[in-house]
């Protein structure tokens, strides 16, 4: 990432930028910021916008080879195409040998790094992971943003900010900006704030709801489950995330069974460290034998809704049922 901002800053830009990863906000701001470098920050004739897996890779080809009109450049910019996981070779073929008036700016979640238009790229150009953010980096980004606006934090309620959040950019600058505006013209930013102003993620009422399921908290799971299906959450999404905590939560307590310290365990699963101590603690509420047993449950519900033989709704609550029950 320093390369590409020292090659936005000097000018010296590459004829084609391929930006992927899972941290969709950076990959915008990023795309953004080439797009402006390579037209000057205005130049909507000579800059073209695709999006989806329904372009068509010809057209692109034939606008590629269009001189740009009363311009240095022309710039393409493609996003969410799926070319880097089948259907690139014919734009692979082409960055082999491309005009040398157009530059492609291409924005993508998911690659795959063995296809033919990655390699292409990569030769031409420059491939640019962006990686979801980890906790100190997180941090001293929203540290740095409350700064601008005269605030401050402490840790621990920054830590809480996170939790409420996630660890997503795009949802962080969003909550932020809400938490800003609701403090006005005080300086501290406080608990308080936070749980009246943030919004809870899902991923968080799901933890509360294996809270509940863990304590055997047979309403409270039951009253989690119906407050997601009130908020529009599909049962089956709400099934797929409780099937990953499970799994989560089994991996989880197979590290530390083998002595692994928290912060290594969190490591390995992919959670930060402010989360994951209470992932240790809320796994060792589970034997290992149900964890497991869980997510095969999970996986049959699954297929019972999707071959018809019980209803989506209906195979949340038996789980539920199942699980946060005292016999």
């Amino acid at each position: 990432m320093q390369k590409l901002n020292e090659e936005i800053k000097s000018g010296q830009l590459k004829q084609v930028y391929l930006l992927y990863g899972e941290e969709d906000y950076l990959r915008r701001q990023y795309r953004d910021k080439l797009k402006n470098a390579l037209t000057g920050g205005d130049d909507s004739m000579n800059c073209h916008y695709f999006e989806g897996k329904d372009i068509r890779t010809g057209e692109i080809i034939d606008l590629a080879e269009t001189l740009p009109f009363l311009a240095e450049r022309r710039v393409i910019v493609i996003e969410n195409s799926g070319l880097f996981k089948r259907g690139g070779e014919q734009l692979a073929e082409y960055l082999k040998e491309p005009s040398e008036t157009t530059f492609f700016v291409l924005a993508e979640k998911e690659i795959d790094k063995r296809s033919k238009l990655f390699k292409a790229v990569s030769v031409k150009g420059r491939a640019i992971e962006f990686k979801a953010q980890d906790e100190s980096i997180l941090k001293r980004w929203i540290l740095g943003i409350l700064k601008k606006e005269n605030k401050k934090i402490t840790e621990r309620d920054l830590e809480l900010f996170l939790e409420k959040t996630g660890t997503g950019m795009e949802n962080i600058s969003k909550e932020l900006e809400k938490l800003v505006c609701y403090c006005m013209d005080r300086e501290a930013v406080t608990r308080e704030d936070i749980e009246a102003i943030c919004t809870r993620q899902i991923n968080n009422q799901i933890f509360d709801m294996m809270n509940a399921i863990a304590e055997k908290k047979q309403k409270e799971a039951m009253r989690l489950y119906y407050d997601l299906l009130t908020l529009k959450e599909p049962p089956m999404r709400i099934l797929f995330l409780l099937a990953r905590q499970f799994n989560l939560l089994l991996q989880v307590r197979e590290l530390k069974k083998k002595g692994y310290p928290v912060k290594t365990i969190g490591e390995n699963v992919g959670l930060p460290g402010f989360i994951a101590g209470k992932y240790v603690n809320q796994a060792a509420k589970f034997s290992t034998k149900d964890l497991r047993q869980a997510v095969t449950d999970c996986v049959e519900a699954e297929e019972a809704v999707k071959t018809g033989k019980m209803n989506d709704v209906l195979s949340v609550e038996l789980l539920l049922i199942r699980y946060s029950g005292t016999v």
